[in-house]
């Protein structure tokens, strides 16, 4: 086995030495600011001729697979879960469950909380990240229903 770095060592050292709620908290952080983001820019008040800053969306036209996802975590969090689901169903659809993932990981690693763990299996990812897959082809699909999942 090869010897680690001195970046490497540095970084286990910190690790080791933090106390078990700091990595919690600086996701909760991290979280945090994703949420202030959506808030302080309200994505929802765009120029209708802005240039988008999705990457994907500004040299292909297409929406990329987490299009909308700003938007509708603004909505959610204004309490309107049908305009968030509107622009990006799958995030709003998953969204609980993240969160509760998130809490039983955090309660695990800070304070040592036995909360019941959801097993989630392989096959269930992989046919939610199919299913994400599919929504992503068919919100740019140009006809009818289709259209309808155009933000």
């Amino acid at each position: 086995m090869a010897e680690p770095d001195r970046l490497t060592r540095f970084v286990m050292r910190v690790y080791d030495r933090s106390p078990r709620w700091a990595v919690p908290l600086a996701a909760l952080g991290c979280v945090g600011l994703g949420v202030a983001y959506a808030l302080l820019s309200d994505p929802t008040r765009a120029a209708p001729d802005a240039a988008p800053s999705c990457l994907l969306k500004l040299t292909t036209g297409l929406d990329c697979p987490g299009c909308g996802g700003t938007r509708a975590l603004w909505y959610v969090l204004h309490g309107d879960v049908p305009a968030a689901a509107r622009h990006h169903f799958l995030f709003v659809f998953a969204l609980p469950f993240l969160t509760y993932l998130f809490v039983v990981w955090a309660g695990k690693q800070a304070f040592g909380w036995r909360l019941p763990e959801p097993q989630i299996s392989s096959k269930l990812i992989g046919g939610f990240l199919a299913l994400w897959l599919v929504f992503s082809v068919a919100r740019n699909l140009p006809w009818a229903p289709f259209t309808s999942l155009y933000v």
